[in-house]
């Protein structure tokens, strides 16, 4: 089959660690062939097919020279056998511009991974609030009174925005309240940009976990990303240390109660965050983790992920 990635620049990459660079490898292993393009590069003429510049690329595995293209052209999303959207938050107007062009490519028989429609649907923050009942007590408001009644209930609470990833602009306030002020018009902007707003969870110090769930069903290694030294995020992104470890029972219990669902509408990977035994976000646009694990654990998260978009395939 022929698989294009829709992503960040290739030279970006972080091959050592990155996710999308491991399911090219696991896809080019089994002999697939590859294809790479930007939402910059993806276009729609009227009258004519949503079409994209791509380059054709193959994995050469040099560290640093990781790839050779063999032909660059424009061509129709549609003419792929999958097309997978990987292109990292924030999930700003222009990812926005892009889900629509894909989606249009799906109706002109393009296969989309994840689906264009379910990434709209499925905010990285707000989508947890569907399956409140497994989340720590949550608000999301653009009224600074509502942030601060919610502090004096919870005495303890995390703060951050709804567009944030890699742990950016999260902030912790402790029942002193102190910088309280500051951070809402920080985040808040004088009422102009929703924020949210969680109880802290002190099961933070075992780590932040990140679930994977694949074609509906949850891999059976996380990776706990624990926080260092005096930082109260455990993103790797912010200096987290990840720890690969087994699914536990009450996880898997959550997890699969949540998978799916969302493997339903068509969302074939998807990251499920937890702390404790509550959920805190569920992240949809570009998963990752898949290198760590399977480094960690021997377990062949790419080759799961592979397996779920072949049968996904047909």
């Amino acid at each position: 089959m022929n698989i294009l990635f829709v992503a960040d620049p290739l030279a970006s990459f972080k091959i050592y660690k990155d996710t999308t660079f491991a399911m090219m490898r696991e896809l080019q292993r089994r002999g697939h062939t590859l294809a790479a393009t930007e939402p910059q590069h993806m276009a729609w003429q009227s009258g004519q097919s949503v079409s994209a510049k791509v380059r054709h690329i193959g994995l050469t595995g040099d560290a640093d020279a990781w790839f050779r293209v063999s032909r660059e052209a424009i061509e129709p999303l549609h003419g792929f056998d999958a097309v997978i959207m990987r292109k990292d938050p924030p999930f700003d107007s222009e990812f926005f511009y892009a889900t629509h062009l894909l989606e249009q490519a799906e109706r002109e028989g393009a296969r989309v991974f994840n689906s264009p429609r379910a990434l709209r649907d499925h905010p990285e923050k707000l989508a947890l609030m569907e399956f409140a009942r497994f989340a720590p007590p949550t608000l999301v408001t653009r009224q600074a009174a509502a942030i601060r009644a919610f502090h004096a209930e919870h005495r303890d609470i995390i703060l951050k925005p709804l567009d944030g990833m890699g742990g950016m602009g999260i902030f912790r306030v402790g029942p002193d309240g102190m910088n309280l002020g500051s951070i809402i018009e920080t985040l808040n902007q004088g009422g102009a940009t929703s924020v949210m707003v969680q109880r802290y969870l002190p099961q933070i110090v075992d780590g932040d976990k990140r679930l994977l769930l694949i074609g509906g069903k949850v891999a059976p290694f996380v990776l706990a990303r624990i926080p260092q030294g005096n930082e109260v995020r455990g993103n790797l992104a912010a200096g987290g240390k990840g720890v690969a470890q087994p699914l536990s029972d009450a996880d898997r219990v959550v997890a699969e109660a949540i998978a799916p669902t969302l493997a339903a509408r068509g969302l074939l990977l998807v990251g499920l965050d937890m702390i404790g035994n509550s959920v805190t976000e569920i992240n949809v646009t570009s998963p990752t983790c898949f290198q760590e694990i399977t480094e960690q654990t021997g377990f062949d998260v790419p080759a799961m992920f592979v397996d779920a978009l072949e049968a996904a395939l047909g």
